[in-house]
């Protein structure tokens, strides 16, 4: 039998997560390094899943299949393909810098933070490898509570009240999708999601079942107008917890829209297409303009990747826009990769902001946009990070943020000049309200005694914003290694999105 390299992967951070937590705080420098030394563990573990990973198909790969709960059909069966491998990448990369991040910051109760973040790890890998839908449902529902609990016991003053808000629109939308999922087991007999895939439907029963996938989806991504809890939990949780909200979990929306919506209910995709297209691009136009006008360096970030993953959905359902317009498929591939593109890419670039936000907060203590001015001055080196990075949140080519953003305008194009014309206001708005907060932060003159004692990056701080740095510039100007990995998943889901059910 080969070496089960998934579960290795999605367990190993689980049983990490308890023993760092039983090492205590009484033994806390222990717990950081035993917490780092599992992190790093698992991200070097997702190097041969990569290195072994065949590029000319799309079948699931690395499978693992054991009887789970054999009276209800269900199976304990993972595998990775084009969607899910680079999601899972990101979800290891991430973690590391997290815990890294978070070193000498968090001073109370330190090993139970940095559990909760392995144990987030392990059930966020998990739901990208997951190929049984009940499944899927449970790691899905079991992410939430290690979230729930870091912005609850880390958070800022209003913790509790983003904690449970958070947790009630993203558990109410989950209730209706695992609605859908009982749904079509008593139908089908088995939650194998081949099996689903093959499912044949009428078209009420599918519009039934992609708007139970909808409100679940829609909430994580988040659309609007279901996005309110996002800017509460990003402005209370921990910098590792909107690190993590920001590059991992935002894009299990859109992750569940690829494996789910688009090939299991392709008609109703079709029907409603119109609908998730007209939100996603409210998202970029006026949440872009809500961005504009935050005090708050966090809240922006947070509206702005709002803004961000509406390219995202944009970019999923387009496809079919892309088919009405020219009559052939051979745009949708092209929308599906941008989608994906722009959800690896705002992964890194979120993270890196909300990171150069943390450092700035453990130094002054306020994310108020401001209490700054000339930060450049006393900090060079981060003022350079912060400004390449704002940049790469404005889409400059050469970055990471372009990529993703051109193709799924490129793609919209095909369909209509007027989907590409509202989307590529993105470039003019995220260029506006970033560059808005970095001129009011980085430069002018220095605003006040806090920011005049400022000390430069040390050398930790350099190092997780250095590696971030690299990432987002590399994607950028050399994408081809991810697209390659993600090409025929793609092509074959764009397939599966063209065949109708009916």
């Amino acid at each position: 039998m080969n070496f089960p390299l998934l579960s290795f992967l999605t367990w190993l951070p689980v049983v990490g997560g308890v023993l760092v937590m039983l090492v205590g705080d009484s033994r806390a420098s222990l717990a950081r390094w035993l917490a780092l030394g599992v992190a790093l563990a698992v991200f070097v573990a997702t190097i041969p899943l990569y290195t072994g990973f065949d590029t000319t198909t799309f079948a699931l790969q690395f499978a693992e299949r054991m009887p789970w709960v054999p009276g209800l059909h269900s199976d304990y069966h993972l595998g990775v393909d084009g969607i899910s491998l680079p999601l899972i990448l990101l979800t290891a990369f991430s973690t590391v810098l997290v815990i890294i991040a978070g070193w000498t910051v968090i001073e109370k109760r330190p090993s139970q933070y940095f559990a909760a973040f392995l144990i987030m790890e392990g059930l966020m890998i998990g739901v990208f490898s997951a190929a049984d839908a009940l499944l899927f449902y449970v790691f899905w529902e079991a992410m939430l509570i290690p979230m729930f609990l870091i912005i609850g016991i880390w958070g800022g003053t209003r913790r509790i009240y983003a904690t449970i808000k958070f947790f009630l629109y993203t558990f109410l939308g989950s209730v209706l999708m695992l609605v859908a999922l009982v749904y079509m087991y008593l139908k089908a007999g088995s939650y194998d999601l081949a099996t689903l895939y093959a499912l044949p439907l009428t078209h009420n029963e599918q519009m039934l079942i992609f708007l139970a996938f909808f409100a679940a989806f829609a909430v994580k991504v988040p659309m609007v107008p279901v996005h309110t809890w996002l800017p509460d939990a990003h402005v209370e949780a921990p910098t590792g917890g909107s690190v993590i909200l920001a590059a991992i979990m935002l894009k299990m929306g859109g992750y569940g829209f690829l494996r789910f919506s688009l090939p299991i209910t392709p008609d109703a995709s079709h029907s409603l297409d119109m609908l998730v297209i007209g939100l996603s691009l409210v998202a970029v136009v006026y949440i872009g303009l809500v961005a504009l006008v935050q005090q708050d360096m966090k809240k922006l970030i947070a509206y702005s990747s709002i803004a961000h993953m509406g390219f995202v959905t944009l970019g999923c359902f387009v496809g079919y826009e892309i088919v009405a317009s020219t009559g052939h498929f051979d745009g949708v591939t092209l929308a599906l990769t941008g989608a994906m593109v722009q959800m690896i890419s705002h992964g890194l670039i979120a993270g890196a902001m909300f990171l150069c936000v943390g450092v700035l907060y453990d130094r002054l203590h306020t994310r108020e946009i401001s209490a700054y001015g000339g930060v450049i001055n006393t900090m060079p080196i981060f003022g350079a990070f912060m400004v390449l990075f704002a940049m790469a949140n404005a889409g400059l080519p050469g970055t990471s943020g372009f990529v993703g953003e051109f193709l799924v305008i490129l793609a919209s194009f095909k369909a209509s000049f007027w989907f590409a014309f509202v989307a590529a206001t993105t470039l003019i708005l995220g260029a506006a309200y970033t560059l808005w907060m970095v001129k009011r932060v980085v430069f002018g003159a220095v605003a006040n005694e806090g920011v005049a004692s400022l000390k430069d990056l040390n050398g930790r701080e350099a190092l997780v914003l250095g590696v971030l740095a690299v990432a987002v510039l590399a994607l950028g100007l050399y994408p081809k290694p991810l697209t390659d990995v993600m090409e025929p998943t793609l092509r074959h889901l764009a397939q599966l999105m063209s065949v109708s059910k009916l």
